[in-house]
């Protein structure tokens, strides 16, 4: 059997029980008020802010320490352009032909449609992919374990940077999405996970009036 080389966990702050209840509480009241955002302003945003976010997601954990999430951070308004004509083609096919009405009734309430100007308006959008196996090497693709749970944690985490550090998102999702790989030049093991829209929201923007489910109906205890 091998030998795992280890390393002694990297130090956190000493919390006595006040403070880390105090800590818990104050990450949910800052989160309770992420809200998902479709009416985006052109403000700019830095760079070194989506990066310091990004090496955020990258602390996620996956499977077999693979790390199989990639990120494409766009901010050129010409290949923004490209990614919304061609999201808004699915989109149209989406909401015309292929949703049932059901998941039309269910989206009604949020008031989305096949335009999505904000893929243009907002500084950035993160193209997230997941690799399907890792990339070829002597005819051999090494297998990716757990790919789409690993990347769902990572974009998790980013969501949460970005909205830590003052941001609204969009987690936008077309579907077939294989369009980002011929647009971003990605290569065919990597499949598209989700668009996220990254800027501040516009002066006046709204939210639809929706409510979370409260903790009970979302978690239970067995102690």
């Amino acid at each position: 059997m091998s030998q795992v080389k280890t390393i002694p966990l990297p130090s956190r702050a000493e919390l006595d029980g006040a403070q880390r209840l105090a800590r818990a509480m104050e990450f949910a009241t800052e989160m309770a008020t992420r809200r998902t955002v479709r009416e985006f302003s052109a403000q700019a945003v830095s760079r070194d802010v989506i990066e310091a976010c990004l090496r955020a997601a990258g602390t996620a954990p996956s499977g077999a320490n693979q790390q199989p999430w990639r990120f494409v951070a766009i901010g050129d308004n010409g290949i923004k352009r490209r990614i919304r004509e061609a999201a808004e083609i699915e989109e149209r096919e989406f909401y015309d032909h292929r949703a049932p009405a059901e998941w039309r009734d269910a989206l009604a309430q949020l008031g989305t449609d096949a335009d999505k100007p904000f893929l243009e308006i907002a500084p950035w959008l993160i193209a997230v992919f997941y690799e399907r196996t890792g990339p070829e090497v002597d005819g051999h693709k090494p297998k990716r374990y757990y790919p789409h749970e690993s990347t769902g944690i990572a974009t998790g985490l980013l969501i949460a940077a970005l909205h830590h550090a003052g941001l609204a998102t969009l987690t936008h999702t077309p579907s077939p999405m294989g369009f980002l790989n011929e647009i971003l030049g990605r290569p065919k093991n990597e499949v598209p996970y989700l668009l996220l829209v990254v800027g501040h929201p516009a002066p006046d923007c709204r939210v639809p009036d929706i409510q979370r489910k409260p903790l009970e109906e979302i978690s239970s205890f067995l102690t």
